[in-house]
């Protein structure tokens, strides 16, 4: 994947046609929240001047912990006062190290691991100890990224700025607002009912398995009714690690892992078979099989969403399908 680097993106704009954004946050604490919000584009800020993207192009942004660069003179002080013999005064320092914005959590570490700063003979308030504490008191990993990370069209990455306080969500519980320091992804879903374009998608076999309970059915935004046709096509290759580390494609073909070729798949049934595309219909539907190529008519109303059949989710699954699907 391409990555790009970006200054900054705001987000900008409200919509008041007659399509709808589904933002589901997935926040710091493990909870899921899902709404609308009548964003309608995404500006991001560039050195090389500004770029709009419709929100409906946007597909996830994963938020990473933007440096504090202000802090870094505080903190540098009070690491000094951890070398300090006075232990009020290390129990004060370290207290308020524990006690910064989630943006001191980067600056923290680049002063430990400046190759300049003198560690403590004091094993009561370290600066390690602090930087470990405060990332517990902010939900951030150790994997954590200093960029925010933006999906685009299910393919291109841009590593940037997202510049914004809060996010506001109408829910069924009201109006919601969530400060940002709290959100660790957004999935972004565009869908209007009054058009049925195709629309292109990318199928990650580590996320996208029909057995996956958290994420593994992708909502494509498109609006289904009955008799209304509905059309599936899929090209590419899957490793499913839940099955041996066999390869799979579309239409059901294997290879295993000693194999050189593909075994066709000669299964008609219309029942899915391991790899295949699947789809289903509203967030309730039965599981119905696609395949590489599908064409029937829906027998009920309802947002379409697509997977990968397999009965056992394995998150070290490796490779995707690029699926095309449009509603006539």
């Amino acid at each position: 994947m391409k990555y790009i680097l970006i200054s900054a993106l705001i987000i900008s704009n409200w919509c008041f046609a007659q399509s709808k954004t589904e933002f589901t946050l997935t926040l710091k604490d493990g909870n899921i929240v899902t709404g609308t919000t009548k964003v309608s584009n995404v500006v991001l800020s560039t050195a090389y001047g500004k770029l709009d993207v419709p929100i409906k192009n946007v597909t996830s942004i994963e938020l990473g912990v933007k440096p504090d660069g202000s802090q870094k003179d505080n903190i540098t002080n009070l690491a000094k006062q951890l070398l300090n013999s006075n232990e009020e005064m290390r129990s004060k320092a370290y207290s308020s190290l524990v006690a910064l914005s989630v943006g001191s959590i980067p600056v923290l570490e680049e002063i430990i691991f400046s190759g300049t700063y003198e560690p403590s003979n004091f094993t009561d308030f370290t600066l390690s100890n602090a930087l470990n504490e405060l990332k517990a008191t902010h939900g951030v990993g150790n994997n954590y990224k200093t960029k925010d990370v933006v999906m685009i069209d299910y393919e291109y990455n841009m590593g940037g700025v997202y510049e914004f306080s809060s996010i506001e969500l109408k829910t069924e519980y009201g109006i919601l607002t969530i400060p940002r320091e709290k959100i660790q992804k957004i999935d972004v879903i565009y869908f209007d009912e009054n058009t049925n374009a195709s629309k292109t998608f990318k199928l990650m076999a580590s996320t996208h398995i029909s057995s996956n309970t958290n994420g593994g059915w992708l909502k494509t935004g498109i609006m289904v009714k009955p008799g209304q046709t509905i059309f599936i096509s899929a090209t590419g290759e899957i490793t499913l690690a839940s099955l041996s580390g066999n390869k799979y494609k579309p239409d059901g073909s294997t290879k295993n892992a000693m194999s050189l070729e593909y075994v066709e798949s000669y299964d008609k049934s219309t029942y899915p078979a391991y790899g295949n595309v699947v789809f289903k219909i509203g967030e309730t539907g039965v599981a119905t099989k696609a395949g590489a190529n599908y064409n029937g008519k829906a027998t009920q109303s309802g947002m379409l969403y697509l997977s990968i059949h397999e009965s056992v989710y394995n998150a070290s699954n490796a490779g995707f399908y690029t699926v095309n699907a449009s509603v006539k």
